[in-house]
């Protein structure tokens, strides 16, 4: 059993999760025979410090700014009395898939050299930010919501660049944003943002700012280091498709195997998956797992290798707007926003 690393509470066995400086990438294997949500002990964990504890007891959410009519204060327990709502959300890090400029495209980005797994689907519960803005007095000229985390302030290079926050447009805001305080039925984990954080529907993985303490909404457009220096232009997410197997993975030849994989889109949901084992020459339809739901597609796909030694699998998605997965992708300077097919290694090896 591998120990949690010191910014990260939960454990972090090795074979759950791949550790890269502080963060946990989920392993894919991992999620092989678990059901449509991402179970909290595998979830996948992006710091930019180190996972506060913040008491329950004392915490305060303060909503305030010139785009309010009124500054308010909600407790812990007041957050929790007020109507609530459900929803299944992928949160994936706009970095997700980096490593793949690198070995797919041999063009390598900086930043954490995540593989596929730096995404995960919960449930989560909470408020919704409109009722709490409502409650504040929205005004005609609002803008901005600046959300503001209580982890540690950030040094970036020497400088110290605050406390995590990254603002949203109040459309957004307004839409469908959630301020949770459950994943999957449980009170939010530490590592997760207990005891309240942003859920961004769609949107970046930065957007969704964990141990909520402040909302500041303005009336003009807002600039912080987490949308100008860090994560500039970065909203939505692309399409991704991953399989449930080792990296690299062994098979026996000979046998039918059941591949089965997940695949997301931050534009909306995924409509169909297809999945190629000679390169790209032929490509067949994957069978959905269970019904048509928002957050990602759950798949599989019977295969029977016949020849021994390496092979590639490979699988692509598109969502409901037209959008795929292309063989290659532009380089991003910062590593984000891979969406290109993804070559899975497998061995086939004799019976």
């Amino acid at each position: 059993m591998r120990l949690a690393t010191e910014s990260i509470v939960k454990p972090l066995p090795s074979h759950l999760f791949t550790l890269h400086d502080g963060n946990a990438e989920t392993r894919w294997e991992a999620m092989a025979g678990q059901g449509y949500h991402t179970p909290n002990d595998r979830f996948f964990v992006r710091n930019h410090t180190a996972t506060p504890r913040v008491d329950a007891a004392t915490w305060r959410l303060l909503l305030h700014g010139p785009g309010l009519r009124r500054a308010v204060e909600v407790g812990y327990r007041q957050l929790r009395a007020m109507p609530a709502r459900s929803v299944d959300v992928t949160l994936e890090c706009a970095g997700n898939a980096r490593r793949f400029y690198d070995i797919q495209q041999h063009e390598p980005a900086p930043g954490i050299q995540w593989g596929l797994g730096a995404v995960g689907v919960a449930r989560w519960r909470g408020v919704l930010l409109r009722d709490l803005l409502t409650m504040a007095g929205l005004r005609d000229g609002a803008v901005d919501v600046l959300a503001t985390g209580l982890d540690a302030p950030y040094v970036h290079e020497g400088e110290n660049l605050g406390h995590v926050r990254r603002p949203i447009p109040v459309r957004k805001a307004l839409d469908d944003v959630l301020v949770a305080y459950e994943m999957n039925g449980e009170p939010l984990p530490v590592d997760h943002g207990f005891p309240a954080r942003l859920i961004v529907p769609g949107w970046a993985g930065i957007a969704s700012v964990k141990w909520l303490g402040d909302l500041e909404v303005s009336t003009t457009e807002l600039f912080t280091p987490w949308n100008t220096l860090f994560y500039p232009g970065v909203t939505t997410m692309t399409v991704k498709s991953a399989f449930e197997l080792p990296w690299p993975a062994v098979l026996e030849a000979g046998r039918r195997h059941v591949l089965r994989g997940r695949s997301w889109s931050g534009n909306g949901r995924v409509g169909h998956v297809e999945v190629s084992a000679d390169n790209g020459a032929t490509w067949h339809p994957a069978e959905r797992r269970g019904p048509r739901r928002e957050a990602w597609l759950t798949w599989s796909v019977a295969w029977t290798p016949r020849q021994v030694g390496p092979h590639v699998l490979l699988a692509r998605a598109l969502d409901e707007t037209g959008a795929g997965q292309p063989p290659r992708t532009a380089r991003h300077p910062f590593g984000y926003h891979f969406d290109a097919v993804v070559r899975h290694p497998i061995t086939v090896t004799r019976g």
